[in-house]
């Protein structure tokens, strides 16, 4: 029996509600053995970040050579990549790896609207990740950088859909986790060729954390499993809001999303 696996190159969550931390869970649910690559270490709880140390990009690279010189991995998603010489270090890469289905998670800022990287490390990401993609998916303040457009409004998540597609990667996934009233937690696909929008009842809870990180781990879980990305998507997007109806409210801060119906 085969045994589908997939990588996360992303960061540790100390907390354990993002990062790779989040990823590994969401490769669990569905079955799929999942692998990683560090970028980086935070010290972090529901609170917030209190220190951040990246690891070199040679690192970062002997991670993934290590595991994809031994193991079929089937889908690749990237998170949050730091800096500069790390998203080039990856880019570089994944463009001899030539992974059919690379789901790019264009960490860059929080769902509260927080940079988390600098302009440098956006341009490299948008230059030399995005085109390597199979599916990028910016939230709301990601994709108005990506796009350079305000959203406020259906149209505008389409403009931006669209104006993201052109910076080469195949398929572009608007979250809409931070739009508000009916848009909240709407989602905006561009294929290139036509839109679709997938409207989700909004779950009503505070305890978020991690639901970005999940989201594309889940979609990257379901396409190593080899199924078409629009099950994956509808596959994920059940997934996240199936968890974020059992949170879990742990810490003094903001929880994460909890283990759901039907966890292992």
């Amino acid at each position: 029996m085969t045994t589908a696996m997939a990588m996360t190159i992303a960061g540790s969550d100390s907390g354990g509600g993002a990062g790779i931390q989040a990823d590994l869970k969401a490769f669990t649910h569905f079955r799929v053995h999942g692998t990683c690559a560090l970028t980086c270490v935070t010290a972090q709880n529901t609170c917030g970040v209190r220190r951040v140390d990246a690891l070199s990009p040679e690192m970062v690279v002997a991670q993934i050579d290590a595991v994809t010189s031994d193991m079929q991995v089937g889908a690749i998603k990237t998170g949050m990549l730091l800096n500069q010489e790390i998203i080039e270090a990856i880019a570089l890469k994944l463009r001899d790896l030539a992974p059919t289905h690379l789901v790019v998670d264009p960490v860059m800022v929080s769902r509260a609207g927080v940079t988390l990287i600098d302009r440098a490390a956006i341009a490299s990401l948008t230059q030399r990740l995005l085109p390597l993609a199979l599916v990028v998916t910016p939230n709301r303040y990601e994709a108005e950088i990506l796009a350079g457009i305000k959203i406020e409004n259906l149209a505008d998540m389409q403009a931006a859909a669209q104006q993201i597609w052109q910076l080469g990667a195949q398929n572009v996934l608007v979250k809409g986790g931070a739009m508000t009233g009916n848009l909240k937690a709407t989602d905006v696909w561009f294929d290139g060729a036509s839109f679709t929008v997938l409207p989700t009842t909004a779950v009503d809870t505070p305890h978020t954390h991690g639901t970005g990180c999940t989201l594309s781990a889940a979609i990257a879980a379901n396409l190593a499993l080899e199924l078409p990305l629009a099950a994956a998507i509808t596959r994920a997007k059940d997934h996240v809001s199936q968890r974020l109806k059992f949170p879990l409210a742990i810490g003094q801060g903001q929880g994460t999303l909890g283990f759901g119906p039907g966890a292992l």
